[in-house]
């Protein structure tokens, strides 16, 4: 936690003029208003109000923005004579209760819950994106940076450099990426975060997707995230590596505890096909998955293409959810996992209580299992569930209408 007073001293010495107030909308995209440095004691009592359904939220009512101090860091693309120092937030109600609609709180409370039943855990990303090419225009293009493949090296990789800016400009902010390099596709790459808190972890990514796209136009490219922007190429994949420990002990490593694990995975895979919608959360994602046989498949298995398997990081045994894409919000998504894998734990699940699945064959199909699910609403509580599912309904009639024109709206957003 950032003490008020010694922030107020680093604005007047470290020439901050700018306070950014960014938080994440209900489908996880960054959002921010920005005030001025010397009004920051007022904003930090009392918080900034903003209109919600202009901030991405189906709702008209106000929304207080309040600034989580422990989450400083100045963002070091932008001028640094008169600099900006970016907070994330916290949403209230204007009468100062919870804003039912804040993931980040349904986090908080799902990492709250996970204490009470005397588990800790952390959570690591592998995080892949494409490199576009821009028009004359400034426009993103579908023209890849390169046309290099997994793991290659320079000249036919030409993102190391970019890489390289966006893993030292994470490391300025304070957040430390574990290794990056070229994926399979032409101009993807991977950035991949070591295991942190899973509050964390959810921040660091928010910032870390912020980062690559400010460093990428920086350098005169577009960064896109999107799960499939490219018909015949590897799509991108978010990779979530769970620990998950009892004590000091993870549950993967310790044989002994090897039937928590089980039930714990149990849990993820049981639940796996109604949380769907929140892990693969637009139609691209779908195109995604179809391209991949294995992954569809929920199941725990030693194959690099599973739905999910057990990898060594740092020098310790993880889960790995490997199904989910950077469109997800995140801070949804770890919960749903974290509470399923828990249900499986408190019931003793064991993985021949789980029957065969597949991931959803659609988006469509999708909506539907959220809508119907009685886990879902019982974590994420109904208002919130029912704002998501109507938001989700709404891409999947605009999809239908205009499959290209959405794909290429989702292209340039994501």
């Amino acid at each position: 936690m950032v003490d008020f007073d010694d922030f107020a001293d680093f604005i007047k010495e470290g020439d901050v003029k700018f306070i950014r107030l960014s938080f994440v909308d209900l489908m996880g995209r960054q959002k921010n208003v920005s005030v001025m440095a010397d009004d920051f004691e007022k904003h930090l009592s009392d918080g900034v109000v903003i209109e919600g359904k202009g901030a991405g939220f189906p709702s008209e009512a106000e929304i207080r923005l309040v600034p989580d101090m422990g989450t400083v860091h100045i963002l070091p693309w932008r001028p640094q004579h008169g600099r900006v120092a970016r907070f994330l937030s916290s949403l209230q109600t204007v009468s100062g209760k919870s804003f039912p609609l804040d993931a980040r709180k349904v986090l908080s409370d799902t990492v709250a819950f996970l204490k009470e039943q005397g588990f800790t855990s952390e959570i690591g990303t592998d995080s892949e994106f494409y490199l576009f090419q821009l028009d004359q225009n400034g426009d993103p293009t579908f023209v890849t940076q390169d046309k290099a493949g997994a793991y290659d090296i320079a000249p036919l990789d030409r993102g190391e450099n970019v890489r390289r800016e966006i893993c030292l400009t994470m490391e300025e902010i304070g957040i430390s990426p574990l290794s990056s390099h070229h994926e399979q596709g032409p101009g993807q790459n991977e950035i991949t975060f070591v295991e942190r808190t899973p509050l964390e972890a959810c921040d660091n990514y928010v910032i870390f997707k912020s980062v690559v796209k400010a460093i990428a136009s920086r350098n005169g490219l577009f960064a896109s995230f999107m799960p499939k922007p490219l018909p015949n190429e590897h799509g991108n994949g978010l990779t979530i590596n769970f620990d998950l420990r009892k004590g000091k002990k993870s549950v993967f490593a310790d044989e002994t505890q090897s039937a928590v694990a089980e039930a714990f995975v149990a849990g993820i895979r049981r639940r796996a096909r109604e949380c769907a919608l929140f892990a693969h959360s637009v139609p691209s994602s779908y195109d995604r998955l179809a391209t991949y046989k294995q992954i569809t498949a929920i199941a725990i298995d030693e194959k690099r293409d599973s739905f999910m398997r057990y990898t060594n990081k740092q020098g310790g045994k993880k889960l790995a959810l490997r199904a989910p894409d950077n469109a997800c919000n995140l801070y949804l998504t770890v919960a749903l996992a974290l509470r399923a894998g828990l249900e499986g734990i408190k019931e003793g699940l064991t993985a021949n209580d789980v029957k065969a699945a597949s991931v959803p064959a659609s988006f469509e199909e999708a909506v539907k299992e959220a809508e119907n699910s009685a886990f879902l609403k019982e974590v994420l509580g109904e208002t919130l569930l029912s704002a998501y599912v109507a938001e989700k309904k709404k891409v999947a009639e605009e999809y239908e209408k205009d499959a290209d024109g959405y794909t290429k709206k989702e292209f340039e957003r994501l």
